[in-house]
């Protein structure tokens, strides 16, 4: 049972979270009768929260659009997740360290002090070794949201995997994240195609211009995304066969390593992408796995000349 004072914490935060809530569900959450989240809900609104309520089938609780609601009310999950969030995220997205900081100033001054120790633990006792600086700036990425949110076209030069660079006029639509890179998903006007645009290869500020019709983003946008990602750009490519299904395979091989397709119940495909065949023999090599070579953009005979090479180096006795 909540005390009074976090009952109407959880109430305000239940309020906030979603649109519309029942008298019923708002019961069940709280531990209280229907009187009770009426007399919680007069409190809230002596408070300053905008709370609406309606009778009837399909009756409830909701807060006024249009008003100006008091602080966001955090309960003590959501405060440390925030707090542990923002403290992570300045690794992997630049230009919005300071803006960090302040927050988390706030968040620290708002805690009181067991939470504030639970959120400052991972930080405290963690060290910061060598990392590559952020690959992605906020405001491109918030640039970049926004005219997929709003259906605005967006100009802007590109550099791809070849380092060539390239004027590209597309209708952006998602945002998808890979690791430490993100990306744009986006239909290309001058291909009439769907592609993928690696963010930190953007040139940066974008031209936004005006708006377009929704497209139905397709389905398989996800596969589209990772095969694009991980296997399309490169010139030398290779279809392998491994036993196990792709939840198994998944489980021990890392994402990096290509794409994985289920093939028959037992037997998965991977399809590995490289720049070179030497690299792309290295990475045939640390799936560390029995597999048939299914296809090859490159000559078989070589690929099996580079194998038998460093099959050959790993048996080879160490030097005295």
């Amino acid at each position: 049972m909540f005390s009074t004072s976090a009952r109407l914490l959880r109430l305000a935060s239940l309020l906030q979270s979603r649109r519309h809530w029942s008298g019923a569900a708002l019961s069940e959450e709280l531990g209280v009768d229907a009187r009770t989240v009426r007399r919680d809900v007069d409190r809230l609104r002596e408070l300053g929260y905008p709370v609406e309520a309606s009778s009837g089938v399909g009756g409830g609780y909701a807060l006024g659009r249009g008003a100006d609601l008091p602080p966001l009310v955090l309960d003590d999950e959501e405060a440390v997740a925030l707090a542990l969030a923002l403290r992570a995220a300045t690794a992997y997205v630049g230009g919005f360290e300071e803006t960090s900081l302040r927050l988390l100033g706030k968040l620290d001054q708002m805690m009181p002090t067991r939470l504030r120790r639970r959120s400052s633990a991972l930080h405290a006792v963690t060290l910061s070794l060598r990392n590559a600086p952020p690959l992605v700036q906020a405001d491109l990425l918030q640039e970049l949201a926004t005219a997929c949110r709003d259906g605005r076209s967006l100009s802007f030069g590109y550099r791809n995997h070849a380092g060539e660079t390239s004027q590209r006029q597309v209708e952006p639509q998602r945002l998808a994240n890979y690791g430490r890179r993100w990306y744009l998903l986006a239909w290309d006007k001058t291909r009439e195609d769907w592609r993928s645009f690696r963010v930190d290869r953007i040139e940066a500020p974008p031209r936004v211009g005006g708006t377009f019709a929704p497209r139905a983003v397709p389905a398989d946008v996800a596969q589209r995304l990772e095969r694009g990602i991980a296997y399309s750009p490169f010139s030398c490519r290779a279809t392998l066969r491994l036993e196990g299904t792709v939840a198994e395979l998944e489980a021990v091989m890392p994402l990096w390593f290509g794409i994985l397709e289920a093939e028959s119940d037992t037997h998965s495909l991977l399809r590995v992408g490289a720049d070179s065949p030497e690299t792309l023999v290295a990475q045939v090599l640390m799936v560390g796995r029995p597999m048939t070579l299914v296809d090859c953009t490159e000559d078989p005979d070589e690929i099996q000349r580079l194998l038998s090479q460093a099959a050959a180096v790993f048996a080879a006795p160490a030097p005295a």
